[in-house]
C-alpha cells in the first residue's frame, strides 16, 4: 500500500509546488516550501522502494547534485543581478511600474527566477541527504549498482 501511496503522491505534490512558487504567501512565491513539498514525497519513494528502486522510479534524482548547483546558481544571479545595474541586491527587475511580461497569470520578475533557483537548490540538497540517509556507501550522483572506485572495477 504504501508503494501505491508514494507513486500517487508524487503527481499532486508537484502541482502543490508550482502553486506555492507561482503565488506564496506575499504574492511572490515561496521556493523553499515548495522544494520541501517535492522532497517530501521524494522521501516517500525512498521509503517504500529504497534507495535503488527510488532512482529506477524517479530516475532525475541522480542528477541532484547538479539541481543543488544549478539552483544556487539561478539564485545568486537573480538575487545579485541588480548590482551590474547599480541598485541594491535583490531589487525587482522589471522596476516598479514598468510593464511585466506573464504566462497567463504568471507575472515573470526577478523574485520567480529567485524562487525557481531556490526550489531547485533546496530539492537537490535534501535529495542528496535522503540519498545517503539510504545509502550510506554509495556517492551521490552515481546510480547504485555501479562501481564507486577505481579499485572496484579492475
Amino acid at each position: 500500500m504504501l508503494r501505491e501511496v508514494a507513486r500517487l503522491v508524487w503527481g499532486p505534490s508537484l502541482v502543490v509546488a508550482a502553486d506555492l512558487i507561482v503565488k506564496g504567501y506575499n504574492e511572490v512565491g515561496d521556493g523553499f516550501a515548495a522544494g520541501v513539498v517535492v522532497v517530501l514525497a521524494t522521501a516517500l519513494t525512498y521509503v517504500a522502494l529504497g534507495a535503488s528502486g527510488a532512482e529506477r522510479a524517479l530516475p532525475f534524482l541522480r542528477h541532484a547534485p547538479k539541481l543543488a548547483v544549478g539552483g544556487l546558481l539561478l539564485a545568486l544571479v537573480a538575487g545579485f543581478f541588480p548590482l551590474l545595474l547599480g541598485e541594491p541586491p535583490f531589487s525587482h527587475r522589471p522596476g516598479p511600474g514598468a510593464h511585466v511580461a506573464t504566462v497567463g497569470s504568471l507575472e515573470l520578475f526577478t523574485p520567480v527566477l529567485f524562487d525557481v533557483g531556490v526550489f531547485l537548490l533546496v530539492v537537490g540538497v535534501l535529495t542528496v541527504m535522503l540519498h545517503h540517509l539510504a545509502d550510506p556507501d554509495s556517492e551521490a550522483g552515481t546510480p547504485l549498482d555501479e562501481p564507486h572506485d577505481a579499485g572496484e572495477r579492475a
